[in-house]
């Protein structure tokens, strides 16, 4: 679990934000209806409340921020260096000692101004000083604009933090920038770095977390380190160097033989030189990657010797290949098992252990003489279990047979069924579906029949049933056509010339568009229509037909109507009837439309239109002062 959780670090508000919220707070939550023939003592402390009210919201909310943030000087040094490096302690510091003396000054505003309102002898002079005290409550809360600002880039960068426990089980690699630190957390942890062929891709610390012995342990990336002197590190470098000093962690060095990170492999042990003294009492280990590239072997002489000499001095140097993965794994177990040594070599030396062992007694009995002395079983015990003991073989479980067989078992459940007839338990479960057998549907020849017409189907290919030989065609069809394919081109023709039109201007519907006759019989005529026996065509006799229907018929002298329905025509039925095939449909429509009803009329709306709102500001609820116990209404 980690040690501080920076995510819980509540949000800072701007100096704007800070006096609306506080401010408003005020209105809403004190009394606001004040009268001058009140009783002077009454209006002194209506503005007194004010006055103290605003100071308590600005103080618990300063006092907030202050207790939120962490102080340098109590947390553990690895975070104290990292935010020094990331955010400068002194601005730090600065910021939060001006938001600290903000809150004093406020508080002392308050104190003097409530002093003042003592003797105010009037409801003006009372108001007055309320709106000076606040206005300077303000004004200082404005100047700490910056700081406010400054503060909230700092929480924002810090919940962004990697949460890393400076006291836990810790691998931390180290080196030059492009030699593979990334891919190695990527490849024993569930971490996600990015990883790219150039330089400083890792810009900030990355952790991850993995398992060793049942135990968990983090992994931490840092991102590359140049050889310069301390004073030129940049910030990117420096993160690494913090966390390199203040970790107890197995340091993995992660150096590239092939020098394909572009530096070479003097340049690498130079600066291994260099941060050596920051290695003190920590397991070190020197990783070789990119052996898939260029093993250590295959180097010059030179190259081969600076190896040979580390590994002199006791230094374990252990060829690695992110991309294959070869020795991944042997550098994990080592560094793993170096650390948990060095932790336990730590906690024996330590003052604790003495108390622990006092504790702890460890009887070791000596011999007395050389008598052997078996263990003693009654007579009884041992009769019972010959008892217990029977010839029949031992039944063979699951994992018995799993064992046995290998790649080649299967796990039949089948075979324990308890049934009548045993021969039924290999028998297929026949498949049910709306209550049927799906198996009493199949037909048993189904495949020979099928076989049967694909034959038939082959012969009839063969036979060139199915083949259209365009020269066996007649003239009269070779016409038709050719006729169709004029019609098709003369269509597309039309449709380019309507796309080509205005389209902004009005449209009309397909229905209402009208072809004039003349036109029509032009154009049939022009693709070879013959239009000599127009009367009796279709056009014509649709068009007679619609003029007969429009002209009106003469009304016939008939009985004055009894009823509403009578007197409607015949032809046509009732609104609610009409497209309602018979009397089951309309009750069905009925039904329908009462239960979509149902919801308007449960909200004693007419329908869904129904937008008429009785009073939009009840006065018996929406008038006069909120006072305790009336907020319900709303």
């Amino acid at each position: 679990m980690a040690l501080y959780n920076f995510k819980k670090i509540m949000v800072v508000p701007t100096a704007k934000e800070f006096i609306d919220i506080t401010l408003s707070k005020t209105q809403r939550k004190t009394p606001t209806v004040i009268h001058k023939h009140y009783q002077i003592h009454r209006i002194r402390h209506f503005y007194m409340r004010k006055v103290k009210f605003t100071q308590q919201n600005y103080h618990d909310r300063l006092t907030q921020i202050l207790t939120d943030f962490p102080k340098l000087d109590d947390i553990h040094p690895f975070y104290a260096d990292l935010m020094n490096v990331l955010y400068d302690k002194d601005h730090y510091k600065l910021a939060l000692g001006q938001i600290n003396i903000a809150r004093n000054l406020i508080d002392n505003v308050a104190k003097d101004y409530v002093r003042l309102m003592k003797y105010g002898d009037s409801m003006y002079r009372c108001k007055q000083l309320k709106r000076a005290a606040l206005g300077r409550m303000c004004t200082i809360l404005k100047r700490q604009k910056s700081s406010l600002e400054y503060l909230e880039q700092v929480r924002q960068h810090l919940s962004r933090l990697p949460s890393i426990d400076p006291n836990t089980r810790t691998l931390l690699l180290c080196g030059y920038p492009n030699v593979g630190k990334s891919s190695f957390i990527n490849k024993v942890t569930r971490a996600d770095v990015d990883v790219q062929p150039y330089a400083f891709t890792t810009k900030s610390l990355f952790v991850g977390h993995m398992d060793y012995r049942y135990l968990r342990w983090q992994v931490v990336d840092t991102p590359g380190i140049l050889d310069h002197p301390l004073e030129e590190r940049n910030t990117i470098e420096m993160q690494a160097i913090t966390a390199l000093a203040h970790l107890r962690a197995a340091v993995l060095y992660v150096m590239d033989p092939s020098e394909q990170c572009g530096h070479t492999l003097q340049e690498q042990l130079e600066l291994f030189n260099n941060i050596r003294p920051l290695f003190a009492n920590k397991p070190l280990i020197i990783v070789a990657n990119k052996c898939d590239v260029k093993k250590i072997s295959e180097l010059s002489e030179e190259s081969q010797k600076i190896f040979a000499d580390l590994s002199a001095e006791g230094i374990p140097v252990i060829e690695t290949s992110t991309l294959t993965e070869e020795g991944v794994i042997k550098v994990k177990t080592e560094a793993c098992d170096q650390l948990l040594a060095q932790r336990v070599n730590t906690k024996i030396k330590g003052k604790k252990v003495h108390d622990v062992l006092n504790r702890l007694h460890l009887a070791m009995p000596a011999k007395r003489d050389e008598k052997e002395r078996p263990p003693f079983i009654p007579e009884g015990a041992l009769n019972r279990r010959k008892a217990m003991e029977v010839d029949t073989p031992k039944r063979k479980l699951e994992r018995d047979l799993e064992m046995e067989l290998g790649d080649d078992y299967v796990l039949d459940l089948q075979k324990y069924w308890d049934l009548m007839n045993e021969e039924e338990k290999h028998d297929k479960i026949p498949e049910v579906w709306e209550g049927h057998n799906v198996a009493d549907y199949i037909d048993p020849d189904i495949m020979r029949k099928l076989e049967e017409l694909e034959k038939e189907e082959e012969l009839k290919e063969r036979a060139g049933e199915y083949e259209s030989d365009e020269e066996s065609e007649d003239e009269e069809m070779q016409e038709i056509r050719t006729l169709a394919k004029q019609i098709r081109e003369k269509k597309q023709l039309l449709v380019l010339e309507s796309k080509e039109k205005d389209v902004h201007g009005p449209r009309m519907p397909r229905t209402a568009s009208k072809v004039e006759k003349k036109k029509l019989e032009k154009e049939m005529s022009n693709l070879g229509l013959d239009m000599s026996d127009k009367n009796d065509s279709h056009y014509a006799l649709q068009a007679r037909r619609s003029r007969s229907v429009t002209r009106k018929r003469k009304r016939e002298a008939s009985a004055p109507p009894t009823s509403k329905t009578r007197s409607q025509s015949a032809s046509r039925p009732p609104r609610d009837q009409s497209g309602l095939r018979d009397v089951k449909m309309v009750k069905k429509a009925k039904k329908m439309m009462k239960n979509s009803q149902r919801d308007m009329n449960r909200q004693a709306r007419k329908g869904e239109s129904d937008r008429h709102v009785f009073d939009l500001k009840p006065k018996h609820l929406l008038s006069g002062k909120r006072k305790s116990g009336t907020k319900d209404r709303r």
